[in-house]
């Protein structure tokens, strides 16, 4: 089957290089519009002229035209883009903020953390989200999903990381679409009575509810966190160490609440709904129930964006279970695509859930068949397990090069925890559902909550076993864009090379993996030839990173604390060894003498021009040292504290000294070492 040939596939990658395009390379608003509009009106004209569909010409300006639309919609899709976006206005000090939250995020040690929607700036109509954070001190005032508040607090932007190879949360919220932040405190601010609901209010209401009423069910802590996270996409409770378990065990998909649960939900829902196939119209009735149920338990979940995304993906594979024709699903699932780009939102083609949910689905549509013609087992149960372990491995391979260059690390017994967990997924949803059902009208028998609660703690204990054999989870692989790209290319010509053994297919799949290996090789070669020094930023600590090809020598004053800073470093560089050593007082480094000053506060009295380092919080007067060693610039790292900084930052401005401080400027570089 030529997946090409189909009109809605090609649409639909062509909708996807615009979207590239347009994300990499901005165009003006008005352009990108303009043109789209030209096109458009030139495929008119092209097909009142030919009356072809299938001509050359009409076919190059529909692929014209649907690039220029994904270029639009993305365009289009920026929130700054907004002719109302509150970036448009001049906020003071003063401006007074009209805030609804829209969601409720986990919160951190020391303040509870929101998404809030910008309503009014002022007074003036305006649009824009942001995050809201708000001290767990303040316990007098509770925030809940459409709640409004105002406040006249500045916004504050959202920081870049501070280190290398360190994770962007900055521009993690900017493919949501936020750009700033908002620290409240318990007098800035004050709670609008009667808030407007909405439907996403509603739905978190209606959740709060059931948790409440599950939380009368005498389930333990964790269990009830891992039930809350299958059946209501609640993750706020789960534990640091459940959470790693299921991540290590190669199963943390079950706790995100997505196309897996949807997926398995709609094949429970057709088994029920089976009976209705024999009355007349009974497909269409079961296909409409199946669809209204799906997103049933979309808003009972809250209604988030990987809930929508998923129940929208899977309402189009409803469709095509009912049209019955499996070449279809390949049409369908680049439908589901195209609508979802086209009508919700182009920002989620960058969003890891978006890319892996459907990398997992397209593998197991193109390549479970293939592993099932391979071998069919003569008796059931084999079969049936055969049949799980094809579903593991065939959705494993679509996702694996995204889990590789998103978080380096691949869980070798993933197929053990899919095998013991998947089967019963369906049973388990289905109960839960039930339990919840029953635990509303004050019905839950305790013997039905006490086998649910053992249930669940017996799937921890099993993904908790997993997670344990160490040896089995590959982790700190260094993996790139380029690597991503070569290893789906090589999958997808391995897969082709399987279906027909064919000299043009080895040909393709021989060349990818030349490709891939060639390119690795020189990554290697390209590492063992750096050579470079900085001084990274971590809050409390002291940590200089010198690095000399594969080999990595980190100078701290908390080799345990450096760790996470260093291991982004190792995985990024593609670095081999790292030794620890303690911080000394003085090194030579591109021929310019470096020296760190401690809390000891001792330095040498020769006034020779050199690089200075203050660590933490050395009780000296900086004017005073200026003048006795003439630095040639002042470098202040996070060990430090923040009062002293400025009054350094002052002092350095004043004498015309080059200050950096890490925690603002963030890792300073000493650049190449020959």
């Amino acid at each position: 089957m030529k997946l090409l040939a189909f009109v809605p596939i090609k649409l639909t990658l062509l909708l996807i290089i615009g979207i590239l395009i347009g994300f990499y390379f901005p165009f003006n608003n008005l352009f990108s519009l303009t043109l789209t509009v030209l096109l458009f009106v030139s495929l008119g004209i092209v097909y009142a002229y030919k009356q072809d569909t299938k001509s050359i010409w009409f076919g190059i300006m529909a692929g014209l035209t649907t690039i220029t639309l994904g270029i639009f919609l993305i365009q289009h899709a920026q929130p700054q883009q907004g002719r109302l976006h509150y970036s448009t206005l001049t906020l003071g000090q003063q401006s007074v903020c009209h805030l609804k939250i829209k969601e409720v995020l986990k919160p951190t040690v020391f303040s509870e953390r929101y998404i809030a929607e910008i309503k009014a700036v002022d007074s003036l109509f305006a649009t824009g989200k942001l995050i809201l954070n708000k001290p767990l001190s303040d316990s007098l005032t509770t925030l809940s999903v459409d709640s409004e508040i105002y406040t006249i607090k500045e916004l504050t932007a959202i920081k870049p990381p501070l280190n290398p190879h360190q994770f962007s949360y900055k521009v993690y919220l900017e493919q949501l679409g936020i750009y700033h932040q908002l620290k409240l405190t318990p007098s800035s601010y004050y709670k609008k009575e009667n808030p407007s609901k909405t439907i996403f209010g509603i739905a978190a209401s209606a959740r709060n509810h059931i948790i409440e009423k599950l939380k009368g069910g005498s389930f333990g802590q964790e269990e009830l966190g891992v039930i809350q996270a299958l059946l209501l996409g609640q993750r706020t409770d789960i534990s640091k160490e459940i959470y790693d378990n299921y991540k290590n065990a190669g199963a943390v998909h079950i706790l995100a609440l997505s196309g897996l649960h949807i997926g398995i939900l709609l094949l429970v829902l057709q088994f029920l709904l089976q009976p209705l196939d024999y009355l007349p119209h009974g497909k269409k009735i079961s296909l409409i129930l199946t669809v209204l149920l799906l997103w049933g338990f979309a808003f009972l979940a809250g209604l988030s964006a990987s809930i929508v995304r998923a129940c929208t993906m899977f309402s189009f594979v409803a469709y095509a279970l009912y049209l019955n024709r499996p070449s279809n699903t390949f049409n369908i699932l680049a439908l589901s695509m195209f609508f979802i780009l086209f009508f919700i939102n182009p920002n989620l083609l960058f969003h890891v859930g978006f890319q892996m949910s459907y990398a997992a689905v397209l593998a197991i549509v193109w390549i479970y068949p293939m592993l099932q013609k391979l071998w069919y087992p003569k008796y059931k149960p084999i079969r049936y397990v055969w049949q799980l372990l094809s579903i593991s491995v065939a959705a494993q391979l679509g996702v694996l090069p995204i889990s590789l260059f998103y978080f380096h690390q691949f869980p070798g017994l993933f197929f053990i925890s899919n095998l013991l967990i998947i089967p019963a997924l369906g049973f388990i949803l289905g109960m839960g559902i039930l339990v919840i059902f029953l635990a509303l009208i004050n019905q839950l028998p305790s013997t039905l909550a006490w086998f649910f609660n053992e249930l669940i703690s017996y799937m921890n204990k099993i993904v908790a076993w997993v997670a344990q054999q160490e040896d089995f989870i590959f982790k700190q692989i260094s993996f790139d864009v380029i690597q991503l790209l070569l290893v789906y290319a090589l999958i997808t010509t391995l897969v082709l090379l399987l279906k027909q053994l064919h000299f043009k297919r080895v040909v393709f799949f021989l060349t990818s993996l030349l490709m891939f290996q060639c390119y690795t090789i020189y990554q290697i070669i390209a590492a063992s030839q750096k050579n470079k020094v900085m001084v990274l930023h971590q809050s409390k600590n002291t940590v200089i990173f010198e690095r000399n090809g594969w080999n990595t020598t980190v100078l701290t004053s908390d080799s345990t604390a450096a760790k996470n800073p260093v291991t982004d470093m190792k995985i990024g560089e593609r670095i081999r060894n790292i030794s620890y050593e303690n911080v000394a007082n003085s090194y030579l480094i591109n021929e310019k003498r470096f020296f760190i000053l401690d809390s000891l506060g001792v330095y040498p009295s020769e006034n020779i021009e050199q690089i200075i380092l203050l660590t933490h919080s050395p009780k000296i007067n900086l004017d005073r040292f200026i003048t006795t060693t003439n630095p040639s610039e002042i470098i202040a790292d996070g060990s430090n504290y923040t009062s002293y900084i400025a009054r350094w930052k002052a002092t350095c401005i004043k004498r015309k000294i080059p200050f950096h401080y890490t925690g603002e400027k963030g890792f300073y570089s000493f650049g190449a070492i020959d």
